[in-house]
């Protein structure tokens, strides 16, 4: 484990509170009384009886300095540690006065002991203690138990610091003191050294190297109380026959006087007359320096009048500008990579790293800008003095230092010509303006800070840089606080320098939005009328991946904005510009002051909606009161009160709840139905009289959405429950987690429930009821059983009255009228920016699906909003083409009505997430005036007809597209409800051969809806068809409903083979599901392939499961029936019988990137679309790039694009003449994929985490992550271009096809995931469960050796999949039932 985590973990046992600063989130996970704050909050908001404060960096220590000693002031007992920054000891003298036990640690085990000591300490006095510990990179373990120091703990009864000791030593058998004697074996015995040293610092460097030399280290370990008579003793009877004793201190702090030879003047007497006293100071010593450090130091003591106060060693810091080239490849110098890109000519004032504190900061920029007012008024003075070239030079650089809006830089290259010439001048003039020579360049000047500014002292610097109204003063504030809670006393920057007025304002958020950040540092830049700040939040995550969600978080809460605010612009109204949705108080009151926030409303649907459930909140609010006060005289009318709770992530647990609410009311309780979490631990639960409880299993074993707060609260408090009445059922999987060891996570929530219930008093009605997935009916086996037994013990009859059944998709269906149900009712509710149930179900096949972000769920719940709702839009694009107007429409849209980025999706199509409702139609209706549209994209329908890509083969491609797009005509439903929710506004658009909605007639008589094909039901589930061409494979034919694979001869398509019955959705452990690969039934021609469809949907149609959806794709029909059966009764429907199939040969499912030509000459460009999330970031600007390319094409009328349903984007049909322009975008705009391995070139995964509510884990913002690492690995054993289908999904259902993939990761649980083996390369075989619930260090521990046989023992042309089967490491799964046999770990 790491120092951190070690630190944390002893911390966590020894203080009922521990405050860390950017702890390791397992650190957090792991301890309950582990709170993360940043470094600002660390001491300013410790009020605690008794805490731990962990990991304050000495930097941020010495600015708190005064809040620490008002705390020791107060008599707070508190324990600090401070990691030591860049080997400066100075920190330590700085804290002498304060009153407190000062200890030093010199490495990571001595940090773990003197953290203990430290404890005791205050524990025996009730004293602070500031451990001073040197950081570790290391990764060990405690050589003691945490129940053993808990133990020695709670048994330790002293008061001295001997006493303290002594425990220690008792724990870790180590004998430490106040000062460590080094050598500390072997030939100390002699006790005759040359020299003596007394040293504050880190000892490990020259501790190695004192052999080297005839001189004793006494390592001082306690500095306060400072050890006078054990130093005194070592010095006076323990060494002897030393010449001279030096106290060296390593610190960047160069005083008159040592600190630590005022420590110890007082026994300077006791040592001989003979012996020379010397107090020095080294700075940054290692392997490289120390001997030569140490030599100098030395030699310097043997000199008759040594010299004090000498400073020996490496200088602790370069005081000198950054380096960009240093800096491009930190993660956390990301901002500063962004100042690059928009101005190479940068210079940053001051090193960020080492000195952010902001007085030094803006004094510079102050010294700077004086200087070049002194050579200004010095070139005007002398000018007179030159003559010819020189004085032109001269002048025109003076016109450019006098214009306080020069129109353009004076360049580098400008004023390095004039230095030059300025130097080959021999008049004294010239040399007086050489001492100048700095700042003749025109380079701007940038400030960088921390959020340091919005506090104290930095709060007043901030107030002067904005007073001074400098107009090339740049300021960029680098805000690392992840706590969405802004504390007291820190101020709202952006908020300050508005209301100045004289400012550019931008807050930004890399990680949300890199165009409107570099958009924002590009005006900020060009900005001269006055100061420029950008405001910018970079959170501290564990990794990339966390550090974006954080990001995400605080700008959707909308606890960080995003804005830029130009106060010189001549329209009010552009002013101040909106980049995100969501606004808080402190800004909406800027706004409302300011009349802008009623022009930013009308332009932002996203914003209406937020403010509106914003103030809806507080609405609700008092309406609630009157409910509840009008509820109170029902009451009385009632039976007993009784309370149903439930947590529920996928809904079942909820179902179950509200059933059993329906039930209890029916027999005459008072009943109550709610969410667990609107439950009030302490006012709510002991006044309940019947509580009962109902509650599913998440994760590993964790309590799911709308349960977490309350069990949180209920495991810490002591409320007394006697007078509660409880019972708990819970929902669950035995074999979720299979291995022996994780049995306990089984309806863990539930069984931690009733236990903590009944510890706190609570009178239990019945044993706990537990629903198994497992049981023949699920969860109603234990529910039917269990529940009888409450009404039993609540006094009631068990027997239920007739309950109608619970409505299901085939009701919601049947009773839509031909799928309008209310959704129009729906959309005009801006009450909520949700659907009714049965809405959300038909939207769907409208190509619409409700969601929310789930990582916001709980913080909007804590501010009393609504969770926040958006839609995802997919697009239906048959045959996968689409024309430069359809993508630019699409990138628009992404931009003005979604989340500014957009999803090329694993069937060929767009997809755009984040739209509001209020966006929702003119969102379809943009879409379909482009000629596309979204009718049929999702829902129980034939889904968007896909086909291969082969830009190598364009005859035999729009063979293949014209296929598609007939059968998806074919196929589409006829309801006219889809044109009058959404189109009723758009006038006729031209359509191709893929048909588009059908309109509803205007005038005459009202024509009755009719699906001749469909019916009023639909279908039972989905319906997918897919088209390729061997030897290709991209479009996964085996993983359709209906595979057609072309057959070609003379480069035509004559006709197909049919696959059918493949399908990949499948529930974790119910072997009663699986995934299937299509099976061939024989070859038809080309043209009866779109009747063979048809019958293919009408035999799902009329056979399909309508009772149990997760029994009711096509896949499970055909294997119920038996292929033979089903191939019969098709053939009766077709009216003819299948020919013999055609033999055909696939190699692979992966694209191929890069150029190619066509057999007509034209070009075809395959990018590389990450996951297919079409986005910018620095790295990879690539929606502007494609946004480019698109305009260039439209503006040329040349070139589309094609999609493929691996996520990638072709630019096809591009001239020769064309080809140049194309290459030179794609360069600008970083399209190489030479940089990629053929494991991430074939690589692809879902969308999942935050928007998808069926993910138990991340898979698109994860997934570049673990390729990351594998890649490592696989460059050692050179593999990094071999080809592996690898990918990922956040949940069972499929959507990227992993069951087809040679390894696969599947979700199981939030970083855990079932590791998948066997697929094949071409993917026409079902992979296999290797391994359950694996997480990143498991998965690459199994892949890394398995990648390394395989380098080793494969055979020519063998892939990994074909390998694992051949080597025995896992079974083949021959056909879909098989798919769990052989499986021992599920």
């Amino acid at each position: 484990m790491s120092q951190e985590f070690n630190l944390a973990s002893i911390a966590s046992v020894l203080a009922p509170k521990v405050y860390a600063v950017d702890p390791p989130k397992q650190a957090i996970d792991s301890f309950a009384n582990v709170e993360p704050l940043s470094r600002n909050d660390a001491i300013q908001f410790v009020d605690d009886t008794f805490s731990v404060v962990l990991g304050l960096d000495s930097r941020d220590f010495i600015v708190n300095l005064p809040v620490i000693g008002a705390k020791i002031a107060r008599k707070q007992s508190f324990v600090l540690t401070v990691r030591i920054s860049n080997s400066d000891y100075s920190v330590v003298p700085a804290a002498k006065d304060l009153g407190a036990v000062l200890l030093i640690s010199a490495n990571a085990q001595e940090s773990y002991d003197f953290l203990f000591l430290a404890s005791l300490l205050a524990k025996g006095d009730g004293k602070p203690v500031i451990l001073f510990y040197k950081p570790s990179s290391a990764e060990d373990e405690l050589t003691y138990t945490l129940d053993d120091l808990e133990k020695a703990y709670g048994s330790y009864d002293g008061s001295s610091l001997q006493d303290a000791f002594q425990k220690l030593h008792q724990l870790s058998t180590k004998t430490y003191s106040e000062l460590e004697l080094l050598p500390s074996s072997g030939w100390i015995a002699t006790k005759r050294y040359d020299q003596v040293v007394v040293f504050l610092g880190d000892p490990e460097p020259i501790a190695s190297h004192l052999k080297n030399f005839s001189v004793a280290l006494i390592n001082v370990k306690v500095y306060r109380p400072f050890p006078l008579a054990e130093l005194k003793q070592l010095l006076t009877s323990k060494l002897y026959g030393y010449k001279a004793v030096q106290f060296v201190e390593q610190s960047s702090v160069s005083l008159q006087f040592s600190p630590l030879l005022l420590d110890a003047v007082e026994i300077l007497t006791s040592i001989s007359k003979d012996v020379k006293v010397i107090y020095s100071q080294v700075l940054k010593l290692d392997q490289d320096n120390v001997d030569l450090a140490l030599q100098h130091l030395l030699s310097n003591a043997k000199l008759e009048r040594p010299v004090q106060n000498l400073t020996f060693g490496r200088e602790f810091t370069q005081p000198q500008p950054i380096s960009f080239e240093d800096v491009k490849a930190s993660p956390d110098n990301a901002y500063l990579k962004i100042l690059q890109e928009v101005d190479a000519g940068v210079r940053v004032l001051n090193d960020y790293d080492t000195n952010p504190v902001p007085e030094y900061a803006l004094g510079r920029f102050f010294y700077r800008d004086r200087q070049r007012t002194k050579l200004a008024d010095l070139v005007e003075q002398k000018l007179h003095r030159f003559q010819g070239t020189l004085n032109d030079d001269l002048a025109q650089w003076l016109l450019w230092a006098r214009n306080e809006n020069p129109p353009e830089k004076y360049t580098s290259e400008e004023s390095s010509a004039l230095v030059a010439t300025l130097s080959k001048s021999n008049r004294t003039a010239a040399s007086e303006l050489l001492q100048f020579r700095d700042f003749f360049e025109s380079r701007t000047g940038w400030i960088v800070g921390s959020d340091s500014w919005s506090y104290d002292t930095g709060l007043a610097t901030f107030h002067q840089a904005l007073q001074s109204g400098n107009k090339r003063l740049k300021l960029l504030i680098i805000d690392t606080d992840s706590s969405v809670n802004r504390r007291q006393g820190k101020k709202n920057l952006g908020l300050y320098a508005m209301n100045y007025g004289n400012a550019y304002v931008a807050s930004v958020a890399l990680y949300s939005s890199y165009t409107q950040t570099l958009t924002a540092f590009i005006e900020a830049n060009a900005y001269n009328q006055g100061p420029a700040i950008i405001i910018a939040y970079l959170p501290k995550g564990e990794s990339h991946l966390d550090s974006l969600k954080l990001t995400k978080e605080a700008v959707d809460s909308g606890y960080w904005p995003l804005y830029r605010y130009n106060p010189h612009l001549a329209d009010y109204s552009d002013m101040f510009k909106l980049d995100s949705s969501f606004v808080r108080r402190e800004l909406k009151e800027f706004l409302d002051r300011e009349n802008r926030l009623t022009l930013l409303a009308e332009k932002s649907a996203k914003l209406q909606y937020n403010l509106r459930t914003y103030n809806e909140s507080v609405n609700q609010g008092i309406q609630q009161k009157s409910k509840e006060a009008f509820q109170s005289l029902l009451d009385n009318l009632a039976g007993d009160p009784m309370t149903v709770a439930y947590a529920s992530d996928n809904g079942n647990a909820a179902g179950l709840a509200k059933r059993l609410a329906n039930r209890a009311g029916s027999k005459g309780f008072k009943v109550r139905l709610a969410q667990l979490d609107d439950l009030s631990v302490d006012d709510d639960l002991p006044l309940e009289t019947n509580l009962v409880v109902v509650t599913s299993t998440s994760g590993q074993g964790e309590f799911p959405n709308g349960g977490k707060q309350f069990w949180d609260a209920l495991r810490a408090g002591t409320i007394d429950l006697a007078n509660v009445h409880a019972a708990v059922f819970g929902l669950g999987d035995s074999k979720y987690w299979p291995r022996a060891e994780d049995a306990k996570y089984y309806n863990r929530p539930s069984r931690q429930l009733y236990q903590r219930l009944e510890l706190l008093g609570a009178q239990m009605l019945c044993e706990q009821g537990l629903g198994d997935d497992q049981d023949a009916d699920g969860f109603n086996t234990g529910y039917n059983t269990w529940e009888p037994k409450l009404w039993q013990a609540l006094g009631v009859s068990a027997e239920n009255a007739d309950e109608p059944p619970p409505a299901t998709n085939e009701d919601f269906k049947r009773e839509s009228n031909f799928l309008r149900g209310t959704i129009k009712e729906g959309l005009a509710d801006t009450s909520t920016g949700a659907m009714s149930a049965s809405d959300q179900q038909l939207t769907k096949f409208h190509g619409v699906y409700l969601q929310d972000d789930r990582e916001l769920r709980d913080q909007r719940k804590k501010d009393g909003l609504e969770p926040a709702y958006a839609f995802m839009v997919r697009v239906r694009l048959a045959g996968n083409v689409s024309t430069p107007d359809q993508w630019l429409a699409i990138d628009r849209l992404a931009d003005t009505r979604g989340n500014h980025t957009f999803k090329i999706t694993t069937r060929g199509t767009y997809q755009l997430h984040g739209v509001v409702k209020q966006d929702l139609i003119p969102v379809v209706r943009d879409i379909n005036a482009v000629a596309m549209d979204t009718l049929g994209a999702c829902g129980d329908v034939c889904r968007n007809v896909i086909c291969g890509s082969l830009p190598a083969q364009r005859h035999i491609h729009e063979q293949m597209a014209h296929m598609a797009r007939i059968i998806s005509k074919r196929l589409l439903p006829e309801t006219t409800a889809y044109h009058e929710i959404f189109l009723q506004e758009l006038g006729d658009v031209p359509r191709g051969e893929e048909g588009g909605p059908k309109r509803i007639k205007v005038g005459g008589n009202a024509v009755q809806d009719a699906e001749p094909l469909l019916g009023a039901t639909y279908l039972p589930r989905k319906f997918k068809v897919a088209i390729t061409v061997p030897p290709y494979n991209d479009v996964d034919v085996y993983a359709n409903d209906t595979g057609l694979v072309a057959i070609v001869e003379d480069d035509n398509i004559v006709g197909f083979d049919v696959l059918i019955g493949g399908g990949m959705g499948t529930t974790h452990n119910n072997t009663k599901t699986y995934p299937r690969a299509g099976t061939n039934i024989g070859y038809v021609p080309y043209d009866k392939a779109p009747l063979v469809c048809e019958k293919m949907l009408i035999m799902h149609r009329d056979y399909g499961d309508r009772k149990n959806r997760k029994h009711a794709r096509l896949k499970y029909t055909i294997d119920d029936m038996g292929v033979p059966t089903f191939k019969a009764r098709l053939e009766e429907l077709l009216g003819f019988k299948f020919e013999k199939s055609r033999p055909f040969k696939i190699d692979s499912n992966i694209d191929y990137f890069g150029w190619c030509k066509d057999e007509t000459g034209l070009n075809h460009y395959t990018c590389y679309i990450e996951n297919g999330r079409v986005s910018d970031t620095l790295d990879s600007p690539h929606k502007e790039g494609l946004h480019k390319i698109a305009q260039y094409l439209k503006e040329t009328g040349v070139g589309l694009f094609r999609l493929t349903s691996n996520q990638h984007v072709i630019i096809s049909d591009i001239t020769d003449e064309h080809v140049p322009k194309i290459k030179a975008l794609l360069r600008e705009y970083k399209f190489s994929v030479d940089k990629f391995s053929g494991l991430r070139k074939a690589s692809q995964s879902c969308v999942a985490f935050p928007t998808c509510g069926l993910a138990m884990a991340e898979a698109e913002r994860y997934l570049p992550q673990f390729l990351d690492r594998l890649e490592g690995e696989l460059e050692k054993l050179g593999l990094r271009n071999d080809s592996i289908v690898l990918r990922m999904t956040g949940c069972p259902n499929g959507c990227a096809r992993p069951w087809l993939a040679e390894v696969a990761l599947v979700g199981k649980s939030y970083g855990f995931y079932n590791l998948m083996l066997g697929g094949s390369y071409n993917g026409d075989r079902v992979n296999k469960i290797f391994k359950s619930n694996v997480d990143e260090d498991q998965a690459i521990g199994i892949l890394v050796p398995l990648f390394s046989r395989w380098a080793s023992e494969r055979k020519d042309g063998e892939h990994f999949g074909d390998f694992v089967i051949r080597a025995g490491v896992i079974k083949p799964t021959l056909e879909g039932k098989k798919f769990w046999e052989d499986v021992k770990d599920f």
